[in-house]
């Protein structure tokens, strides 16, 4: 099953790490790439840890570089799109290694959106995927095409946020 978490609300990253939980509550293996999201730290990160839940039932490897031309980013267009497509080619392995029951794709339709990999290479990787094994992709504006090779797909809508009277992400909450 391939699911798409998608919209301008918060959450989308929070619901696919709720599918993850449940996932693990069921004995399973969750894999979580995250495709924009680079080095700094997120509550997420310690979450296994705080758990007690071992690297090979649940991992999350930062793959991105962080925010892409914006706040403060100083990188070239073209480490941003190198790291996307090694991202996608991990997400690729992992997946025929059929070692994972539940991958996501944290913020990949941010980098498609942002043209740092193409929805063809996201379509192809996921022509890979078995009747076993669940695809979870994340970010705002999912492409049309993904939506529509997708088996579920939930939009979330921002109906009020701090951001919009200029108050700054919060711990817990945001990251």
């Amino acid at each position: 099953m391939i699911i798409v978490f998608t919209g301008n609300g918060k959450g989308k990253t929070t619901a696919a790490l709720g599918q993850a939980v449940r996932v693990l509550g069921r004995g399973k293996k969750v894999l979580m790439i995250q495709c924009i999201k680079g080095p700094w730290k997120s509550g997420e990160d310690g979450f296994a840890r705080a758990f007690h839940i071992p690297p090979e039932r649940f991992e999350i490897r930062k793959m991105g570089l962080g925010f892409v031309g914006i706040l403060g980013d100083k990188l070239p267009r073209a480490a941003h799109e190198e790291a996307a497509r090694k991202a996608l080619a991990i997400f690729r392995e992992e997946l025929i290694s059929n070692k994972w029951d539940l991958l996501i794709m944290d913020e990949i339709n941010v980098a498609l959106s942002l043209n740092l990999v193409t929805i063809g290479e996201v379509l192809d990787a996921l022509r890979d995927v078995s009747d076993e094994q669940f695809v979870l992709c994340t970010g705002r504006s999912a492409p049309q095409e993904l939506i529509d090779r997708a088996d579920l797909v939930t939009e979330m809508r921002e109906v009020k946020h701090p951001f919009n009277d200029k108050k700054l992400a919060q711990i817990m909450v945001e990251f």
